[in-house]
Order: structure tokens, then C-alpha cells, then sequence
């Protein structure tokens, strides 16, 4: 390992701050589009239901990628996902407003079917093992 003034070493503490500090972005940044999605945004093309379900920035701070969850149909989805990621500039607007971070990452947003995916293999374990207790405790 090179020790001097050229060489770059992370003492493990500024690791763990900037994991700690990545986590807490990508909390804020959740709670805050939901906020904007739920109350600013009034684009019809939007689903009635529409679920921040994680925000995952880069590790520099300048990306993230906003996984949503939506209620509806197939096109539903890609039209909710479109007007988003159009207005992840007016989203972006809206949270250098609200916190106070140097730069705002650059939104991307990205269906999340993880809980239709979920709720398929409950349909399917059910079918196989009727009234199974992994679907009676759900």
C-alpha cells in the first residue's frame, strides 16, 4: 500500500460517514418525491396510486435512480413513468427549494414490480397449497 502525498487511501470512518450519509439521501429523497408526486405534480397521465418505494443515489451524490411502484395497467404504468422522468426537473427544483444539499441528484425513475411479483407467487402458493398459512398470515 503507497503512503505519501499522491497516494489516495479512505481511513474505514470516512467509508462508514459516506455510507451513513448516502443511506440518509436516499431517505430524504424518497420522503420528498412522494411528497411532490402526492401534492404538486397534477399531470392526469399520473396513476391515482403511486408509491416511492426506493431512491438510490450514486455514491458521488450526483445520481439517483427512484424506483416507484404503480397501480394499474401496463400502460398506466409506462404513461405515469414517462410524465415522471419528465418532470424530474421540476422534481429536482423542488427539493434544491426544500434541503439544503450542494448538488441534487439527477433523477431517474424506474417501475418497481417487486410487490405484484410478491403478490403473484402468494396467488401461486395458495393455489398449490390451499389455505397455506405463508397466505393466511398476509
Amino acid at each position: 500500500m503507497a503512503v505519501g502525498p499522491n497516494s489516495i487511501e479512505k481511513c474505514p470512518s470516512d467509508i462508514i460517514f459516506m455510507s451513513h450519509r448516502r443511506e440518509r439521501v436516499n431517505s430524504v429523497l424518497r420522503q420528498q418525491i412522494s411528497q411532490i408526486i402526492e401534492s404538486e405534480l397534477n399531470d392526469p397521465r399520473i396513476a391515482y396510486l403511486v408509491s416511492v418505494t426506493s431512491a438510490d443515489v450514486s455514491p458521488d451524490l450526483r445520481l439517483a435512480k427512484i424506483h416507484v411502484s404503480v397501480v394499474g395497467d401496463k400502460c398506466t404504468k409506462d404513461d405515469t413513468l414517462k410524465v415522471l422522468n419528465k418532470a424530474a426537473n421540476h422534481i429536482q427544483k423542488r427539493i434544491r427549494r426544500k434541503l439544503t444539499l450542494r448538488s441534487v441528484p439527477i433523477c431517474r425513475f424506474y417501475l418497481d414490480e417487486s410487490i405484484e411479483r410478491g403478490s403473484e407467487m402468494l396467488k401461486i402458493i395458495d393455489e398449490i397449497i390451499p389455505g397455506s398459512e405463508i397466505t393466511k398470515a398476509i
